[in-house]
């Protein structure tokens, strides 16, 4: 059977990179893990054939080509994943679709032909034996959470490496803890899951034998989600195996409490992980309350955030705002405390419910959903009706976006964050690429580029106070023309 695998296409997001990929020739930020895991526990004797659409065209003889398809995806992807459908359909192939978008909201998709829902290592299985058998069901369900154990190593040879910035493997699903409006524990339960050392290993030497030396992106929704395990096995683990090898520098996410070990936050870098996302979502203690964001309450979170950066992880952070605590004060004291702490890559969005989660459940019994998330939480879109008013919150969301990614400011935490942090362990050797990334960014971002002087003092001030950190500095300046990018065209310019 010819399998016709399909993941469709991020909008402009801050998320998506779009605009500082094109320094580095590269399409996609990350590449389709879910699929490409999908497409190992599909049969060997299936002739596989995988089409991300951020990379390439999906084109008439894919469709002609293949006998079913199979997509996943994000909610954000989900406009994308519609127009594929249909076109599939056109095309008389019987469409299979699983992943987060379609497990949230099923009843969306009628005209999908076969829903395998939830993880695909209890639910696939129990499709392919009944497709095989010729009476598969139109619903595919689990009653649980499946044993990591038996998850395979993606298939890797599906894809060409050399189009993505960065590649993906999983150690771990779950989170230990409870905030009201993610819907991680939901898809993926509170207890962490881990896949074993040797497994770990077996997927980094599968990416480093494909000829892979960049940045390889631990996607755990809470990579510390059992330190004990971190501190004991893996992290060893991965110290002896980056000790023969060039490149391969990690990054993931965590929480806040991170900064609490001062053990782990060592072994971390020295195992070669120089960045780490981690959700502040708010400095008001009011609001970390509200949506039971315990772990960050009752600590000095600027000064967590510099301990973290000081040990040689960079911080990339997660706001929020739009929380029934929020006053009109929230927007400035968002502003403050992202420039007080370095924090150059600020994701800032409004306060989404996600379906299933606690808040999506609270606010519908409050009357005060008002449709569906769109999936990307920076948007400047909600699907809740908030209590200081729709109209003040986007004016005071706008107002912190236009702040933090206009040059003076940007380039002002850059220097903050370059000022305390910490020269990671482990960095991505200088390439062909990356020296064209630098001679892209004196094009665009001192002829094309309206920050020239800033762009340019922080070169400077880097190589008399930081050499070793000028190629991050270069980095962030990309990412900045991305973040403005993206502002300027979706966020500022709806509020004129």
């Amino acid at each position: 059977m010819n399998v016709l695998l399909i993941y469709p296409k991020f909008p402009d997001t801050f998320w998506s990179f779009k605009y500082a990929l094109k320094f580095i020739h590269s399409k996609a930020a990350n590449p389709p893990l879910g699929l490409l895991t999908v497409a190992s526990i599909l049969p060997d004797e299936f002739q596989k054939r995988l089409v991300d659409v951020n990379v390439n065209e999906l084109t008439d003889a894919d469709l002609s080509w293949a006998q079913i398809a199979f997509i996943g995806g994000m909610a954000v992807q989900r406009e994308s994943a519609k127009q594929i459908i249909a076109r599939c359909r056109e095309n008389g192939l019987k469409v299979v679709a699983g992943g987060p978008l379609f497990t949230a909201e099923p009843e969306e998709f009628r005209e999908v032909d076969h829903l395998v829902l939830d993880e695909a290592e209890l639910t696939l299985p129990l499709f392919l034996k009944d497709l095989k058998e010729g009476r598969p069901n139109k619903i595919y369900r689990a009653s649980g959470f499946c044993d990591l154990h038996h998850t395979p190593v993606p298939s890797w040879n599906l894809i060409r490496m050399k189009k993505y910035a960065s590649m993906s493997i999983q150690f771990s699903r779950g989170c230990p803890f409870n905030c009201e409006f993610c819907n991680v524990t939901v898809l993926f339960g509170h207890q962490p899951r881990l896949k074993t050392v040797q497994q770990v290993i077996a997927e980094l030497n599968d990416i480093y034998a494909s000829g892979w030396r960049g940045n390889i992106f631990f996607v755990d929704d809470n990579f510390i989600g059992n330190k004990q395990y971190l501190k004991t096995r893996l992290l060893p683990a991965l110290i002896e195996w980056r000790a023969d090898k060039k490149g391969c520098v990690f990054y993931t996410e965590a929480s806040i409490n991170l900064a609490d070990d001062q053990e782990l936050l060592d072994m971390m870098v020295k195992a070669g992980f120089d960045a780490v996302f981690i959700g502040i979502e708010s400095p008001d203690e009011a609001c970390l309350t509200e949506c039971h964001k315990n772990q960050n309450k009752h600590r000095d979170l600027l000064q967590n955030v510099r301990m973290i950066q000081r040990a040689g992880l960079q911080v990339l952070g997660g706001f929020i705002v739009g929380f029934d605590s929020d006053d009109h004060s929230i927007f400035q004291r968002q502003i403050d405390f992202i420039q007080k702490s370095g924090i150059a890559t600020a994701m800032v969005g409004i306060l989404n419910a996600p379906p299933g989660t606690r808040l999506f459940d609270r606010l519908q019994k409050e009357n005060r959903v008002a449709g569906r998330i769109s999936g990307d939480n920076v948007d400047g879109t909600t699907n809740i009706m908030p209590k200081m008013g729709l109209d003040r919150l986007l004016e005071g969301y706008r107002s912190i976006m236009g702040h933090i990614y206009s040059p003076k400011f940007f380039y002002r935490r850059v220097k903050n964050l370059l000022s305390e942090f910490g020269v990671p362990q482990a960095r991505t050797p200088m390439d062909f690429q990356r020296v064209l990334a630098f001679f892209h960014s004196c094009f665009r971002l001192d002829i094309l580029g309206r920050e020239r002087f800033q762009y340019w003092h922080l070169l400077l001030w880097t190589l008399m106070r930081k050499p070793r950190l000028l190629t991050l500095a270069v980095t962030l300046a990309i990412y900045g023309h991305h973040f403005r990018k993206i502002c300027d065209l979706h966020i500022l310019r709806a509020g004129q």
